[in-house]
Parts: structure tokens; C-alpha cells; sequence
């Protein structure tokens, strides 16, 4: 699998509470270069990129971020203002202490408030997975085909561990046909990215893709 195909897929992920806004600039210029999916950026930087750069490179940002427990209504109006200020795509993070309960309905409804917010554009639901049995892994799948996201996605990044190619093989058995799978989390290899794409992810989170590629092409 060769570069070009491997950053096609890749969110360009800047989401450290220090980022500046060069910081973020560097990051869209060094997406453009290299063809990425996408910027993954907080949202208060949404605004700047898309007048800096209007239609030329894709904008993403997270809701509900890093912890998901914010209320459903507070979650859709950063969804909603996110693509008012030119976002494409949102990834939004659940309500992981609800999952735990086994409050599965909930979470259905709230994802579909969101999915609602964004209307056309593309919602990607973070379920935190290294929180997770696999039996609630499982539920979430359902969630999010039942209300209408467009992709699962693993991790925030932000918790006590990222992505596994066991977890994604476990969303493939799980959710519906409409439903992409984005990794995130701990990807910082060449071989890694390579890996999930191979295993049927269809966009990864990745902060490192193109220091994983130095001197390997």
C-alpha cells in the first residue's frame, strides 16, 4: 500500500489543548501537500481554516470533546455552529457513563440529535472503546446504525488507550452496511496505518502520518 493511498484516508489530527493557531496552519498546509482526508481540529479553529482556506481542504472537529459527558442539547449546538463555520465533518464523543449503565436507547436518541444537527455533513461517533466490554462495543454498533451516523470510531485519543485492530474486526461484525469505521488512537506507524486500512477502516486518526513515512519512501 503506497503513501498517497494510506494519507487519502488519513484525518490530520491536531487536538492538543495547547495548539496554536501556526500550529494549526502548519497542520492544514502539510494536509494539502499530502492529499489527507481531512484536518481534525477543535472547533474553534474551524472558522479560521475555512476562511484561510475555503474549499480547498476539509475541515473536521470534535463535540462532546474528549469526555462525552455534556448534555445532548450542548453536543448539537457545537455540531450545529461547527458546520455554520465550515466544518465537513464532526466527531462527536457519546456518553460513555451512560454505555456503562446500559442506557443504549439514550445514546441512540442523542446520536440522532446530533446527526440531525449536522444535517448532510458527515458524523463520526467516538465510543471511547478501551472503557468498553465487548458486549457494550457491540451495542454501540447498533447505536450508531440505528440512528443514522455515518461512521464508529474508536477512541478520542485522550483515554487510557486507542485503537485495536480486535476492535475493529468486532465493528465490522456489528454494525450495518452504511457504517464506516474510523480508528484513532495510538497509530503512529507506517505498518499500523497500513493495518487498518487493510482490516477495513475506512478513515484513520492519526497525528503522526507523515513523520511515520520519513525515510521510508
Amino acid at each position: 500500500m503506497d503513501k498517497k493511498t494510506v494519507f487519502a484516508h488519513v484525518d490530520h489530527t491536531l487536538l492538543k489543548p495547547t495548539a496554536t493557531w501556526a500550529q494549526i496552519q502548519a497542520l492544514c498546509d502539510e494536509a494539502m501537500t499530502h492529499g489527507m482526508a481531512t484536518v481534525c481540529v477543535p472547533a474553534c479553529y474551524v472558522k479560521p481554516i475555512a476562511d484561510a482556506y475555503g474549499d480547498k481542504l476539509k475541515v473536521c472537529t470534535v463535540v462532546g470533546f474528549p469526555l462525552g459527558y455534556s448534555t445532548a442539547a450542548a453536543k448539537a449546538f457545537e455540531a450545529r455552529e461547527a458546520v455554520q463555520n465550515g466544518a465537513a465533518e464532526v466527531d462527536m464523543v457519546i456518553n460513555i457513563g451512560d454505555a456503562k449503565a446500559g442506557l443504549f436507547d439514550k445514546i441512540t436518541e442523542e446520536i440522532k440529535q446530533i446527526k440531525a444537527a449536522v444535517g448532510e455533513k458527515v458524523l463520526k461517533v467516538i465510543v471511547e472503546t478501551c472503557y468498553l466490554t465487548d458486549d457494550e462495543k457491540a451495542a454501540l454498533c447498533r447505536c450508531v446504525t440505528d440512528a443514522g451516523a455515518d461512521f464508529i470510531k474508536t477512541s478520542t485519543g485522550f483515554g487510557t488507550a486507542g485503537a485495536t485492530l480486535a476492535d475493529v474486526e468486532l465493528f465490522k461484525q456489528h454494525v450495518g452496511p452504511g457504517v464506516r469505521i474510523k480508528a484513532a488512537g495510538g497509530i503512529r506507524t507506517a505498518q499500523d496505518m497500513e493495518a487498518y486500512l487493510a482490516a477495513g477502516c475506512a478513515r484513520i486518526g492519526a497525528s503522526a502520518a507523515i513523520q511515520a513515512y520519513e525515510g521510508r519512501e
